[in-house]
């Protein structure tokens, strides 16, 4: 069992409970600094794995991800007793999933996705920061995560036909 030092304000979070550690990335939130940024370099072998997939098969996952996330994130904050702790990271995994659906390939896209989702997640323009600040549970937690992505997609694939 994974024992946290020095962090007390992860509440009544359990690593032993599924959900909880679907919603810190695996434990990828859980660290010290920038914990966004190190969910989302943990959705990178995971991404590698699902680009694998056939199209209607990446969808597919995408949207489990998204309702599973939903569940597990609003579970988990509820548990902690904190609206949308930054530890938990699975709405990066899945915004970073929605930003390279149908990328080209190689590690110049991957690194130019990155960038973009922790561009679109971090700065939060409108109307992602209105979502934010105004839906809750599971569903806010998510919900600016899968607009951030939907941008960064959308930039993506510009880039792609003006680039590749």
């Amino acid at each position: 069992m994974l024992v946290i030092k020095n962090r007390t304000d992860l509440g009544g979070l359990k690593l032993s409970n599924p959900l909880h550690l679907l919603a810190v990335g695996l434990g990828s939130g859980l660290a010290p600094t920038a914990p966004g940024t190190f969910g989302t370099l943990a959705a990178i072998p995971f991404y590698l794995l699902l680009a694998q997939l056939s199209v209607p098969f990446y969808l597919g996952v995408l949207v489990v991800a998204t309702l599973l996330g939903f569940w597990c994130c609003h579970q988990t904050s509820r548990d902690m007793g904190v609206h949308d702790h930054k530890a938990i990271v699975w709405d990066e995994f899945v915004g970073f999933w929605i930003t390279m659906f149908a990328a080209p390939a190689g590690w110049v896209w991957l690194v130019i996705g990155f960038v973009l989702f922790r561009f679109f997640d971090v700065l939060k323009p409108w109307p992602i920061s209105w979502l934010d600040k105004h839906i809750h549970g599971g569903l806010g937690i998510m919900l600016d995560d899968v607009l951030a992505g939907i941008a960064a997609l959308a930039c993506m694939q510009l880039l792609a036909v003006y680039l590749a």
